[in-house]
């Protein structure tokens, strides 16, 4: 029997995939058609994202945002099977030394009651990336996802968050050193599946994590003030 303090009446997967595509050289519109083939995510997180891409829900449908910072040519985009909440925006970050950097803030209701989800691409360095990922909490709701490119080494010490993302690496620092920077920290869900896919198109390797929502005790729309 279903308990009844749950606040939705069974609950949902919902299945994400996250990528940096590489902007420089990287992968095109018929690599993402192929990714979202293999993978069937509901929604697709990507970084490093060039105005090509909002040619994507021409070919495939669906309901797509990509937001750049000024003066920046890549930002970042979602498509998505669901509908926005409401419409996404860019939220500006601490810059670092080469560039400056912004999340890509979500509101999605996919069944289950809303949720919130910060599409990243945070600076290199631990103590910036750090505080960047302090202040995209700030801009959370109770059950919310932080996925991207974390550009981190090491655990990312948010508190309410657990990283659930995949263990193995996801990027060759000059083709040689190996690395874990793409991720998913989440409140308000547990894991159910995570895997990496092989690098192909793009110098990162895609993410996927299959989620399944928990109940929460405060309320879904207000923003984590602590």
């Amino acid at each position: 029997m279903q308990d009844p303090t749950l606040p939705f009446a069974v609950p949902h997967a919902l299945r994400l995939v996250s990528w940096n595509l590489f902007h420089e050289d990287g992968a095109t519109l018929e690599d993402i058609r192929l990714l979202l083939r293999v993978t069937k995510p509901d929604i697709l997180l990507m970084q490093e994202c060039r105005p090509f891409i909002n040619r994507l829900p021409d070919l495939i449908g669906g309901h797509f945002s990509r937001l750049a910072s000024e003066g920046r040519v890549h930002g970042t985009a979602c498509w998505s099977r669901h509908p926005f909440l409401s419409s996404p925006r860019l939220h500006m970050l601490p810059p670092g030394l080469a560039a400056h950097r912004s999340a890509q803030l979500l509101e999605f209701d996919t069944g289950f009651g809303p949720f919130g989800l910060a599409n990243v691409h945070l600076s290199h360095g631990p103590i910036l990336n750090r505080r960047q990922l302090r202040l995209i909490r700030e801009e959370l709701p109770e059950r919310a996802i932080i996925i991207g490119d974390f550009n981190q080494v090491g655990p990312a010490m948010l508190r309410g968050f657990r990283d659930v993302g995949p263990r193995e690496q996801t990027h060759r620092m000059l083709d040689r050193v190996p690395l874990r920077l793409d991720r998913c920290l989440v409140r308000g869900f547990s894991l159910m599946e995570r895997r990496v896919y092989p690098r192909f198109g793009s110098d990162h390797r895609p993410i996927a994590v299959t989620l399944q929502p928990e109940a929460v005790s405060s309320s879904l729309t207000l923003p984590d003030q602590r």
